[in-house]
């Protein structure tokens, strides 16, 4: 309970770096937040150029089907981006004032969130001009922007307090989220490895649950798997405790080391 009597004490902080994490991104640029729009479009109309004319992927509303992965894929892949140097990006605060050091990761991970919600207006706008519509499978979005959230959330108190020890940290990342991205069903559906050891493996990929589940409220209009989302959501809960753990462990030297 110390955590988050910490935490609301500190809440004003929090709320600022959260609005400064939203608009500093783009605060120098002409477009300003509507970039957060722009670069999932942009991607979305390269794949949807390249796979199914060139690759030849048969999926039916192929531009629906794919940014109901690419959206949450880049919230995903921004909060760990981002999340992962929030400590040693903020060398200068850390060794000046004394706050609690976990409101720069939470802070990142749920600026990510805010932007991911704004963007779903952009599934909405797909889904509704492409012909699918809506459907009441929409109250299941909270549930699932929860377990993904929970998930980033522990990779980032991992990762963050990671990189203040070791640099490499952050180009680690990077890489590894570009391989990631092809080992997670953004571009192409599960059922094309169907019966095969693959499909083992997008089991143990928590990414690939939470891309399904969305596709399953906004494409398929059907209840998602609810107890994989539910077992995901308590994992969730035990691993940012964990990390969480390993994180105030590692804060003690924070400040030296930055």
């Amino acid at each position: 309970m110390s955590v988050f009597n910490e935490l609301y004490k500190y809440r004003e902080l929090l709320k600022t770096t959260i609005k400064k994490d939203i608009r500093g991104k783009y605060k120098a640029s002409f477009l300003g937040v509507l970039w957060s729009f722009i670069n999932p479009l942009l991607q979305v109309l390269v794949y949807a150029i390249v796979f199914p004319y060139i690759m030849r992927v048969q999926t039916p509303n192929y531009l629906i089907f794919l940014i109901c992965g690419i959206i949450p894929w880049t919230w995903f892949t921004y909060s760990l981006s981002n999340g992962t140097t929030s400590i040693t990006n903020n060398a200068n605060l850390i060794k000046k004032v004394y706050f609690p050091r976990e409101i720069l990761p939470i802070s990142v991970v749920t600026s990510g969130l805010i932007n991911f919600l704004i963007s779903c207006v952009i599934i909405l706008i797909f889904v509704l001009l492409g012909g699918v519509g809506l459907s009441w499978h929409l109250v299941f979005l909270p549930v699932i922007a929860i377990a993904q959230y929970l998930f980033t959330l522990a990779a980032v108190f991992l990762l963050s307090a990671f990189n203040v020890y070791v640099k490499d940290v952050e180009y680690m990342v990077v890489f590894l989220l570009n391989i990631f991205f092809y080992a997670t069903p953004v571009l192409y559906s599960v059922d094309m490895f169907s019966g095969s050891w693959l499909a083992w493996i997008f089991k143990l990929n928590p990414m690939a649950h939470f891309i399904n589940a969305y596709r399953d409220i906004f494409y398929v209009h059907q209840i998602p798997q609810l107890e994989n989302i539910l077992f995901l959501i308590l994992l969730g809960f035990i691993l940012v405790g964990l990390c969480y753990l390993v994180f105030k462990k590692l804060e003690k030297r924070f400040a030296e080391e930055v």
